[in-house]
């Protein structure tokens, strides 16, 4: 028996050992960003003196030059983050535009009804774990 046919009666018993157990599996949203910030924070508090920050954070993807000479620029994407509790007193203190951070957290999608009555979404970047990697001051002087 040859790998391909061991593979697909592993694959097969997999399955089957799944349907019998009723399994459902593990899913996973992580997201891992590491950028410039576009723009001041926004903090604020709410219920209970609780502290909310949103941080636009840019993460850009190189620019280069296929084989046959076609210049691919560089994209840059805005993630909006949103940080809670301590990272957002955090992000307060010590995060400011230009600043190159760390963001670890989850994708969260939401609706909301604009003035027109249209249904928008925004997708956010719920942070549980944030790193300030260098601050616009530490570039200056280094740079």
């Amino acid at each position: 028996m040859g790998l391909r046919e061991v593979m697909s009666a592993k694959s097969s018993t997999f399955a089957k050992q799944f349907e019998r157990n009723n399994c459902t599996m593990a899913s996973v949203n992580k997201v891992i960003l590491l950028g410039h910030v576009g723009k001041e924070p926004e903090v604020r508090y709410v219920d209970q003196g609780v502290a909310v920050a949103q941080v636009r954070l840019a993460t850009s993807e190189r620019g280069y030059t296929l084989p046959n000479g076609t210049q691919v620029p560089e994209r840059t994407e805005w993630h909006n983050v949103i940080l809670w509790r301590k990272l957002a007193e955090t992000v307060e203190k010590y995060v400011h535009t230009g600043d190159f951070i760390y963001v670890e957290g989850k994708i969260q999608t939401r609706s909301y009804e604009d003035k027109q009555g249209m249904t928008r979404y925004i997708t956010e970047i719920w942070a549980d774990e944030l790193k300030l990697m260098s601050s616009k001051k530490d570039t200056a002087n280094n740079g």
